[in-house]
């Protein structure tokens, strides 16, 4: 095939696809339907950005991006989805930008930029069933037209128009339009351009990135001296930095290309009532009594029905009476060693302690909790609670954009500690990691502290919801003041609010369980082989005696706690299960639970989460966080002790 119809030499065979788009688009859904699901994840050289690489069925390769808002922005994500369009080594088959349909300005805006490198473009509206559900339609040809490009229509969860475009990924071809920015810029635009070197690829677009203000660029071609003279020049004209001048054209030159293309089609279906209801979940007063709601029926799910009716079931009938006995039963027959009893279904057993704590107290918890997340995911109203609680992180010095991976830490901080590289500074990155590893248990233990709520009572509840936000935010405001650097803006697309569909609940929770099966259960196993082993040797006795002072002292928890608490190392859920269990059985009172809980919330993040911190930012980093993290969960703790246990407050 010829380079895009135009007879010029065909393209090497190991052309890549480049996806992009904004963020929340089904930019991946389109990878995977296009590639059938076989991924390879890699990071991009020097960064610790992943990316997604699978192929066309006929070998093409196809690279998903980060979803990014602006070429020009200072987060990770952007650099390198910049960095791949502008300086890749070889000639790329087609840019296909993924755009949300309802929001198409937003798009054209990233579609102008795309448009200056002078790259292959296909531009996929996205999600057009849901801008039929708003009663709208979408002149697709005579945007194609205005754009000279090819533009086609997908609903990607449903693979409908997957043909359409790869079609048009086989006709790609550069954009014909050009965004004019006004007498003055075009001016800096052409100055800028005659000082780059003549052989320099997408000189007007780097000439663009240059005057927005890229001081690493314009260093690496020793213009910083002549560019802040001209952009010194065209700022004094509009008196407004030159970066919100161009900003502003784009959008402007975007909303002009969408005149006469969205059009009222017809009668909205049932959309209205949603928007209000979005209006609703983000009001300042509205909005509050939702999210209180919303987190009662999370609990009621979860913390009552997931940790205790399944939890009872799992544990009493499941185990109690069916798979424990069995088991002694059978390995007393087969394998008569006390050994092996010890180590199978003994009190450290693996079948009686791993299996036992890992399917029948964690498993019903977490799965709950998981359908509770993915109804919460697919109904959009995970960015609304950030949100709803962006003033609370502004008051710790941190850009709103935090409250994104604070929120995704629920699922699993991980993840959640790689998604900081959203934030464009290093002191927001450094502080919301720190954060997520103090506070944010990840789903597997929370799912198990909203069990440990079901025995307490709303008072003691209440004491630790307290300790826990307020020792976050007493180290988040310190943090913000001792940490060097600035916070940046806060710009955050909101998704519309959907009704959630079954099917990707249900795939969405079978994908998460399938990882807790395969993560999680493992290292249950270890955890108690672990504990086996030490109680064998003695050792666990010194390690309680040991901890003692801790422990027993300070904290006023059963010598048995540190058995908990030393396998909350390898997992806090873990540590969590340990003492959930102790709480079922009534080894511990009110105030034991209370003061438990506080500090496995508070404990230090498990060694996935402490690799990734490493992977991020370096084993200072890492170091500086367990420093801080560890001793203050044991401090706070034994403060709440002391305090509950001197003024003889009942919880």
């Amino acid at each position: 095939m010829k380079c895009h119809e135009c007879g010029s030499a065909p393209l090497s065979p190991d052309a890549p696809v480049i996806l992009v788009g904004n963020p929340n688009v089904g930019k991946s859904v389109i990878f995977g339907k296009l590639t059938g699901r076989y991924v390879v994840v890699a990071n991009y050289p020097g960064t610790t950005v992943e990316l997604s690489h699978g192929a066309l069925p006929d070998g093409t390769p196809v690279i998903d991006t980060p979803g990014i808002n602006l070429l020009n922005g200072g987060s990770d994500d952007e650099r390198v989805t910049r960095d791949i369009l502008f300086n890749s080594n070889k000639a790329i088959r087609a840019v296909v930008q993924v755009a949300d349909a309802k929001n198409l300005q937003r798009a054209l805006t990233l579609t102008l930029q795309l448009a200056e490198l002078g790259l292959p473009l296909v531009l996929d509206l996205n999600m057009i069933d849901e801008v039929d559900a708003h009663g709208l339609s979408i002149d697709t040809a005579a945007l194609a037209a205005r754009l000279g490009i090819e533009v086609v229509r997908t609903v990607a969860t449903r693979g409908e128009g997957l043909d359409q475009l790869t079609a048009a990924i086989n006709r790609a071809r550069p954009p014909s339009i050009t965004a004019s920015y006004g007498a003055q810029i075009e001016h800096a635009i052409r100055e800028t351009e005659k000082a780059l070197p003549g052989d320099v690829k997408h000189s007007r677009a780097l000439a663009l990135r240059l005057l927005s203000g890229d001081p690493v660029l314009a260093n690496s071609f020793g213009l910083n001296g002549s560019l802040t003279h001209i952009r010194d020049e065209v700022a004094a004209h509009y008196q407004r930095p030159l970066s919100v001048v161009i900003a502003q054209e784009r959008m402007r030159a975007a909303q002009t290309l969408l005149d006469g293309i969205v059009r009222e089609s017809g009668k909205a279906s049932g959309t209205a009532r949603l928007r209000q209801l979005s209006g609703w979940m983000t009001h300042p007063v509205v909005g509050w009594p939702i999210l209180l709601a919303i987190l009662y029926a999370v609990y009621k799910f979860v913390g009552e029905f997931g940790a205790g009716t399944l939890v009872g079931f799992m544990e009493d009938t499941v185990f109690g009476a069916w798979i424990s006995p069995a088991a002694t039963h059978l390995v007393d027959a087969i394998l008569p060693i006390p050994f092996i009893h010890d180590l199978l279904v003994g009190q450290y057993g693996l079948i009686t302690m791993a299996l036992a704590y890992g399917l029948a107290i964690v498993l019903p918890i977490v799965a709950t909790f998981f359908i509770a997340f993915s109804i919460l995911e697919d109904t959009g109203y995970l960015p609304r609670l950030a949100v709803m609680l962006n003033r609370v992180f502004k008051a710790m010095g941190l850009n709103g954009k935090a409250v994104l991976p604070m929120v995704l830490g629920l699922g699993c901080d991980t993840m959640a500690t790689m998604t900081t590289r959203i934030l464009e500074t290093r002191k927001e990155r450094v502080l919301v990691t720190l954060l997520l590893a103090l506070g944010v248990p990840c789903s597997a233990q929370l799912g198990v502290i909203l069990g440990m709520i079901g025995v307490m009572s709303p008072l003691g509840v209440l004491i630790w919801a307290g300790v826990v936000i307020v020792t976050m935010l007493a180290v988040g405001l310190l943090g913000a003041r001792l940490l060097p650097g600035e916070r940046s803006d806060f710009i955050l697309e909101l998704p519309p609010i959907r009704l959630p569909q079954l099917s990707n609940i249900v795939v969405k929770t079978l994908a998460r369980i399938e990882w807790y099966l395969k993560e999680v259960l493992p290292l249950f196993i270890l955890g108690t082989l672990i504990l086996f082993v030490l109680d064998k040797t003695g050792a666990l006795v010194i390690v309680e005696r040991l901890a003692a002072p801790v422990v027993v002292g300070l904290l006023g928890l059963p010598p048995e706690a540190a058995g908990a608490f030393l396998i909350g190392f390898l997992r806090r859920d873990y540590g969590a299960a340990g003492l959930f269990a102790m709480a079922l059985a009534g080894k511990m009172d009110a105030t034991q639970i209370v003061v438990s809980l506080i500090v496995i919330t508070l404990f230090i993040p498990c060694i996935a989460n402490v690799m990734m911190i490493i992977k991020e930012y370096g084993s200072r980093v890492a170091l500086g966080v367990a420093s801080v993290v560890f001793p203050l969960a044991f401090a706070i703790g034994g403060l709440v002790n002391l305090i509950l246990r001197a003024f003889n407050v009942g919880v």
